[in-house]
């Protein structure tokens, strides 16, 4: 006797709808958890060099008032410690910033192995690569060169940043910048916190998880000691750093600074107290950007990073 049945079309489809459920549930489960959202966080000491040990537990990620699950926080040491640094030096810079080569080749050389610099020139709004990131430190350091010291040879150092970000092959290293530059905009011309390109470089950088820091230095010509150009242009070189987590150095407007060792020092310092930030965020509808905030409880010291992540949907 045939004891199969042919079921009714109902029960098929419940019986589909319920092979379902399981793939349905872990996807809704995930949305509930969130999604992995990634930042590199400085461990900033409010005074001296020594930053405090600061642990997994230790550290808060907020969207607004809602707290994330931290996921993991790697110190950038060991295994974890590869570094790309790519030095970046404005072509349209002042005789002044000749005689700083120096420092940065003694900069360059101090590095540990685990970091590959690179070496370019922004010139008419492109990165002017002269050295790929490289381990062999020397080499690096006899890419450096004087400026050619041409008025306005370079029209945005935003432009060449975001050139060179668009070129540069991601990686599971820290990827950063070091710009040496008088930060004036010349493509934009107007001196306002609504640049675009401004914001386009702050973005992308964002996006690409670059952090970037910048030493003000003058530019040749009559912007290199216009006052209204030299106060723009050192304060989108702190906006960038501020918003993609570097850090920037300026003196104000006495004139180039003297010395290139104190700034670089620092950054050296900063560059040995980051970490690697995993958290979960609140899943998206689309992909964009999050405003996230960090905090910790432990005292003297600041989580310094991008205060911006982007974030995609999960998978559906």
């Amino acid at each position: 006797m045939n004891r199969f049945h042919v079921l009714p079309s109902s029960v098929l489809a419940f019986a589909i709808c319920l092979c379902g459920v399981p793939q349905l549930a872990a996807q809704q489960a995930a949305a509930a958890n969130g999604v992995p959202a990634h930042l590199v966080v400085t461990v900033e000491p409010h005074h001296g060099s020594d930053a405090a040990n600061v642990n997994r537990e230790d550290v808060m990620v907020f969207e607004g008032k809602d707290r994330d699950t931290v996921t993991e926080w790697i110190p950038a040491l060991g295994d974890h410690a590869a570094l790309e640094l790519m030095i970046m030096l404005d072509d349209g810079s002042n005789a002044s910033l000749g005689p700083q080569l120096q420092d940065l080749r003694k900069f360059i050389d101090s590095q540990p192995a685990t970091t590959k610099i690179g070496i370019a020139y922004m010139q008419n709004g492109i990165a002017k690569i002269e050295q790929n990131p490289t381990s062999d430190h020397a080499q690096a350091a006899k890419a450096l060169r004087l400026p050619m010291g041409m008025s306005g040879i370079n029209g945005s150092p935003y432009f060449s940043l975001i050139d060179l970000i668009k070129r540069w092959p991601a990686s599971d290293a820290r990827r950063e910048v070091l710009m040496a530059s008088d930060g004036i905009d010349r493509y934009y011309g107007t001196g306002d916190l609504l640049d675009p390109y401004l914001q386009n470089a702050i973005d992308d950088s964002v996006r690409a998880g670059v952090l970037v820091s910048a030493i003000y230095t003058p530019g040749e010509g009559h912007f290199g000691h216009s006052y209204w150009q030299t106060y723009w242009g050192q304060l989108y070189l702190a906006q960038l750093a501020d918003k993609t987590g570097g850090e920037a150095y300026y003196i104000g407007f006495n004139g180039p600074p003297v010395s290139f060792a104190p700034y670089l020092k620092d950054l050296g310092n900063r560059l040995g107290h980051q970490y690697f930030l995993s958290f979960l965020a609140k899943p998206p509808k689309k992909a964009g950007f999050v405003q996230v905030r960090l905090r910790t409880e432990v005292k003297n010291v600041d989580l310094v990073s991008a205060d911006r992540v982007w974030v995609s949907p999960p998978p559906e």
